[in-house]
């Protein structure tokens, strides 16, 4: 499985660029990383800082450069300005997995956005990376969630024991096979 992102793979769809977090982004990401609505299905500290923004941007280069886990901005073409972001992480090079993380602002929720964006990380994940395997993780009550993993083809896998870093408990796991 490729795990090298250098030089950082930026993404496009019809409306959206998904490109490298940047230290400028960090007024944007602490406002989305504390919004009630965004952390109600996330296991996350309920609001951020400025300066743990700052770290987390450090954080997230490292694990880009460690070749562990790969963050994206989610910016409209028209300003660039992130609106949400999407990951692929907890890579597994011996099953060839990758798991899938997003988070969209609510002012841009129910246009269809995360569909494109989900759409564009799942072709980069089976082409580029040549995962064989993406998990997702949801809240069961997250129809939110669910209803677009379910549109972007994942199966609900009830059988599977999800084993990460994260706490999964009462998550509701799906997988897509390439």
């Amino acid at each position: 499985m490729n795990t090298n992102f250098t030089p950082f793979p930026d993404l496009q769809t019809n409306r959206l660029l998904l490109r490298r977090l940047t230290s400028d982004d960090c007024v944007q990401l602490q406002q989305l990383r504390s919004d009630e609505n965004v952390n109600r299905y996330l296991k996350r500290p309920k609001s951020v800082t400025i300066d743990e923004c700052e770290a987390f941007v450090k954080k997230i280069d490292g694990n880009l450069n460690d070749g562990i886990g790969a963050y994206w901005v989610i910016a409209p073409k028209t300003d660039n300005t992130l609106i949400g972001t999407v990951c692929l992480w907890n890579f597994n090079l011996e099953n060839e997995t990758v798991d899938l993380g997003y988070e969209l602002s609510p002012t841009y929720q129910g246009q269809g956005l995360m569909l494109e964006v989900v759409e564009k990380i799942i072709a980069f994940a089976f082409n580029t990376m040549q995962a064989k395997t993406i998990f997702a993780l949801t809240r069961p009550d997250n129809e939110g969630s669910r209803n677009l993993l379910k549109r972007s083809n994942f199966q609900q896998d009830v059988d599977y024991q999800y084993v990460s870093e994260e706490d999964a408990e009462g998550d509701v796991v799906y997988f897509l096979k390439n």
